[in-house]
């Protein structure tokens, strides 16, 4: 052999060898497709509301009038303001001797001591952070109101620019009784540029007195729901795939003291049947979103609710103590099962029906509670068992959700709650991996990776996705997981809460990059876990794999949480599969990239084509990046 000979030879050898090396050094995943581990619970993935950050009034609830039943403190009639055009004259003030029902007993008195139909007098409110107007479209409005004569004549009721001062639509009520009635008006807007910078008005041209409550304005709804929710906001609900809704919320469930919490009774049937009362975050609710209307809003999007009673606690801190004085309360939960379950020939059911919706509603899980761990009164593992033992009594085939570990009894179900940093979520991806499988199975029923205002950022994201992959590997036992909270109004004042799924402001909405984290799990998540093994993967590698039986499909979730780039050594244990795969990418250049109401789409899922899929393949994955692999299983 010559010495050219065995140079080029040995250096063959060495290239080999650091190729060898190097592929060596790289992760490998081997997955076993046909050898499924655990089913996949079906309801993994679903929706926890409550309002905050103006997540129903002001924001999915599509109401456009700001305190339409006029709640006023020392400032005044809040959003509501006197309008006297040209030389007309009037005054406002708060009647509370007269309201349209026992619910609603005040009402705004308008008095109109000057005013003609060129120069009219009335009141205006500014909705929430303006009232969106958008062209050639439809709104439907109501208004309760009395007057002080028969001859006060008609009510103009308007859409109104408050940079121009001018008109976009219009609509007239021709006359008012002496006694109170609601009245119904549509109004109808041309050719004109969207914009959030308008107010409505209600106004009269003649002098008089007129009592108003419940003014109302609804613009196209979802599904055109009378008294329903905001298109957008549920279409990117929908886009989630979520297969619960765990309503009516944590706080807001509770309330800050026991004549706050959410009185279910009081948001049903009509709304000026509906009292309101304060929320937990400052600001208060209207109730239009009440229990029919949240029911509905899992039939709109075909999930199944989950149900949450109040339990006796609320957050001043004051609780009911288990035995008689709970009694009540333990009623008032099978009421409100029965009311969503019932049928029509059962007290409740028969009021569902009376509401509008004659058909029963599928009801599987109901918890008990919320957050019972900050009740120092040590009451909740009592208080738990006197309503499980009722409800079961009555509902045997119901699960039953704890709000926290119990001493003395096994829940069906305990409700988890995690709100971390991505470096925790990275570390404790694995938390459920070793959790004891005779237990009661869990409900991860608030967690979030809690970096970036208003919404996450991508490094929010990437701890999002790591968390999953350990929820989706572990499935077996973690029944269902929401994230938490779900919506923000990002207009000034509109956030009590960092780090929220979705923003909108008055006129538009956008999805975070947690939110299309959120979108890619879900929408790509199979019926059982397959045997896999990972070596050689780092601190901030994450993995999940899932097969669809019937679909022939194998979803690989991967998380690359470091900067660096990575490139993965997938073994697919022989299993047959389609050379060309669908790909789906949500990738940054920094942790810190994120999604705004100005700029929507700076980071969202990218799909392509990954070629060149065999038995064994190697993938490269950018730094920062969540991708979903699909391959066709043959």
């Amino acid at each position: 052999m010559s010495g050219k000979t065995f140079a080029r030879l040995a250096t063959i050898t060495t290239l080999l060898l650091t190729a060898l090396l190097a592929s060596s050094q790289n992760p490998v995943l081997t997955i076993h497709p046909n050898q499924p581990i655990s089913a996949v619970s079906p309801n993994l993935y679903g929706l926890m509301t409550e309002e905050i950050n103006f997540s129903y009034d002001g924001g999915l609830y599509a109401e456009l009038v700001r305190n339409r039943t006029f709640r006023a403190d020392w400032s005044g009639i809040l959003y509501w303001y006197l309008l006297e055009n040209g030389d007309s004259s009037a005054k406002m003030s708060i009647d509370d001797q007269t309201g349209p029902s026992d619910a609603l007993s005040s009402s705004l008195k308008l008095e109109v001591a000057r005013a003609n139909a060129q120069n009219q007098a009335g009141v205006l409110n500014v909705g929430y952070w303006g009232i969106p107007v958008r062209p050639d479209t439809l709104y439907r409005g109501s208004f309760y109101a009395k007057a002080g004569s028969a001859d006060l004549g008609a009510v103009t009721v308007s859409l109104v620019n408050d940079t121009t001062g001018k008109t976009v639509a219009t609509a007239t009520v021709p006359s008012l009784t002496t006694s109170w009635k609601q009245y119904e008006f549509t109004l109808k807007t041309g050719t004109l540029q969207p914009s959030a910078t308008n107010h409505l008005v209600l106004s009269v041209g003649h002098a008089g007195t007129l009592w108003l409550n419940l003014v109302s304005l609804f613009p196209p709804t979802y599904k055109n729901r009378v008294n329903g929710n905001r298109i957008d906001l549920m279409e990117k609900l929908a886009a989630m795939h979520p297969a619960f809704l765990r309503f009516p919320g944590g706080n807001y469930l509770e309330g800050d003291h026991i004549a706050e919490r959410f009185d279910w009774k009081k948001t049903i049937g009509p709304l000026v049947d509906r009292p309101t009362h304060p929320s937990p975050w400052r600001y208060h609710s209207s109730d239009g979103l009440g229990l029919l209307e949240f029911l509905e809003w899992c039939e709109d999007l075909k999930m199944q609710p989950v149900l949450a009673v109040y339990a006796g606690y609320s957050m001043a801190p004051e609780h009911v103590n288990p035995g008689p004085d709970l009694e009540p309360y333990v009623q008032d939960a099978l009421d409100e099962i029965e009311y969503v379950t019932g049928a029509a020939d059962t007290k409740w059911g028969a009021e569902r029906v009376k509401d509008g919706h004659p058909a029963p509603f599928a009801l599987n899980y109901v918890e008990i509670g919320n957050e019972d761990w900050f009740d120092r009164s040590g009451s909740y593992e009592g208080r738990y068992a006197q309503f499980y033992k009722a409800i079961k009594a009555k509902y045997p085939g119901l699960q039953l959700i704890a709000t926290m570990p119990l001493k003395e009894m096994k829940p069906d179900v305990q409700d988890d709650h995690y709100y971390v940093r991505a470096t925790q979520n990275f570390q404790d991806a694995t938390h459920y991996d070793k959790t004891d499988r005779n237990g009661p199975k869990i409900f991860v029923g608030e967690w979030a990776t809690r970096e970036g205002s208003p919404t996450p950022n991508m490094g929010a994201a990437l701890g999002d996705a790591a968390w999953m992959t350990g929820l989706e590997r572990n499935s077996d036992i973690v029944v269902m997981a929401a994230y938490a909270p779900l919506l923000v109004n990002v207009n000034p004042g509109g956030m009590q809460w960092e780090t929220d799924l979705i923003g909108y402001d008055t006129m538009k909405s956008y999805g975070s990059p947690a939110y299309y984290a959120q979108v890619m799990f879900a929408s790509h998540l199979g019926d059982h876990t397959v045997a896999t093994k990972l070596e050689n993967g780092g601190p901030k590698l994450f993995y999940s794999a899932t097969t669809d039986k019937a679909k022939k499909r194998l979803y690989l979730k991967l998380v690359n949480g470091s900067s660096a780039p990575q490139t993965l050594e997938i073994d697919l244990a022989g299993a047959k599969v389609a050379s060309t795969a669908k790909l789906t990418t949500l990738s940054a250049h920094s942790t810190q990239a994120t999604n705004s109401i100005d700029a929507p789409r700076t980071i969202v899922p990218v799909e392509s084509t990954l070629p060149g899929v065999s038995a064994k393949f190697s993938h490269n994955m950018p730094g920062l990046t969540i991708e979903v692999i699909e391959l066709e299983l043959q």
